[in-house]
């Protein structure tokens, strides 16, 4: 299929009246946890200043190929990586290191109402530009700080990267296929759900403490780890430990409560079964014309199938192994049970469902005049306050000049021009 051949026009106006209209945001962070959040939050309207180190910026944007195409299947040179995480953002290349430069992004964050981080827990301290510094000139200011294990502990001064963190949170142990089946052990999941549900949870703070503010009059710091995101995100799993009833297992596919459920396949590919209920499970029965099975005590109830999941899953590999995956998704649905395809990219855009709801949108980027690039849409859908998107990732200072008169305007020092030496590595996240 090709995605290209007719692009969905993106809105190139904004909305006049947005969730986020008239907030300004400072995006000192990198990679994806901390671009994700501000994302978020210029899809709903914010002004997003991305700042970035000069020559270089976000470390992201280094992360190719692959690279963006443009509607005609042209490469603009750009990661798909960074393209991913910093639509509609300006961009600004300033060199913390430079006391000038350092002195101006001070005179941004007076203006501003939200500020972003992910530097390790003190590094901006050093330019003058903690929340403790930036908030004495600045009350007003919401300050989010993102590590990989926050502002205390004993781990504070550790990098932690997605993947670690998967594995210290537990996720890991009960990610995957059990020890004692082929290829069994603890396996990542297939994205950096720590980084997104970060981005979410940072995103959630920041709306909260915009809310208090409108009430208060005074901003606030958020100190967010992706480890205590990971343990939150154990939820019943995590508690069920605690409630005395032992660690989770890795079931695979499966889930451990309720049978059938799993993946099956089928003639041209695989699906996902989940029956949540014995009515449920007599009308697949019936729909897949297996008569026996409905009436078989040992499939009566939920648990008796899951004391005889070895013995019905036979059955059903055999059911669905003569069907094609549209056969049996087609089957369950009108029956009324949970069945979806498990699909690869390709077919997800390619979804009448996804296309229904608008899940990809076109973008006017600065290398390619006249065309356009793709985004993934945000699920967000506002009745009121629709979300926005102006523009495609910017280019490395593609906004210096603007941003530079926002900061000239407060009237302390002139902007100096930005360095070309790398800034040293002071990312935690």
């Amino acid at each position: 299929m090709n995605f290209h051949s007719s692009p969905n026009p993106a809105p190139d106006a904004e909305p006049a009246a947005t969730a986020l209209a008239g907030v300004r945001v400072l995006d000192l962070s990198r990679v994806i946890a901390g671009p994700w959040c501000t994302q978020i939050l210029g899809d709903l309207g914010a002004d997003v200043i991305k700042v970035e180190r000069p020559g270089a910026g976000d470390d992201s944007r280094a992360w190719a190929p692959p690279f963006m195409c443009d509607d005609a299947g042209n490469p603009t040179g750009e990661s798909v990586s960074f393209s991913a995480c910093n639509r509609g953002k300006r961009s600004v290349e300033i060199d913390l290191s430079d006391p000038a430069a350092a002195a101006l992004l001070r005179d941004l964050a007076a203006q501003a109402d939200v500020l972003v981080e992910n530097f390790k827990a003190g590094t901006l301290a050093r330019y003058g530009l903690d929340y403790a510094a930036l908030s004495a000139r600045n009350p007003a200011l919401i300050y989010c700080s993102i590590t990989g294990f926050g502002q205390t502990g004993p781990y504070r001064d550790r990098p932690g990267y997605d993947t670690i963190i998967q594995g210290m949170c537990g996720l890991m142990s009960f990610t995957g296929q059990p020890d004692d089946v082929a290829g069994g052990g603890p396996v990542k999941a297939g994205l950096p759900v720590i980084d997104l549900m970060s981005g979410l949870y940072a995103a959630v703070g920041i709306l909260a403490a915009l809310q208090r503010r409108s009430r208060s009059g005074r901003g606030q710091h958020i100190d967010l780890a992706l480890l205590d995101v990971g343990v939150a995100s154990l939820a019943h799993l995590g508690l069920r430990f605690l409630a005395g009833n032992g660690a989770p297992r890795r079931h695979g596919n499966r889930l451990p409560m309720v049978a059938p459920s799993d993946a099956y396949g089928c003639r041209d590919g695989r699906i996902m079964l989940i029956v949540g209920n014995d009515q449920q499970f007599r009308k697949f029965c019936r729909a897949f014309g297996l008569a026996q099975l409905e009436t078989d005590p040992r499939y009566a109830t939920n648990e008796a199938r899951l004391a005889h999941s070895a013995e019905l899953d036979g059955h059903l590999h055999a059911a669905f192994a003569s069907r094609t995956v549209d056969e049996c998704v087609r089957r369950c649905s009108e029956a009324g049970v949970p069945c979806g395809p498990i699909n690869d990219v390709e077919r997800v855009f390619s979804d009448p469902q996804v296309q229904a709801r608008g899940m990809v949108a076109w973008l006017p980027h600065a290398r390619t005049a006249g065309s356009r690039i793709p985004t993934i849409a945000s699920p967000l859908r506002l009745s009121e306050s629709p979300v926005v998107y102006r523009h495609a990732a910017p280019d490395l200072g593609q906004h210096n000049a603007e941003v530079y008169g926002l900061a000239a305007n407060s009237g302390t020092v002139a902007w100096p021009v930005p360095s070309t030496e790398p800034a040293p590595d002071t990312m935690q996240r």
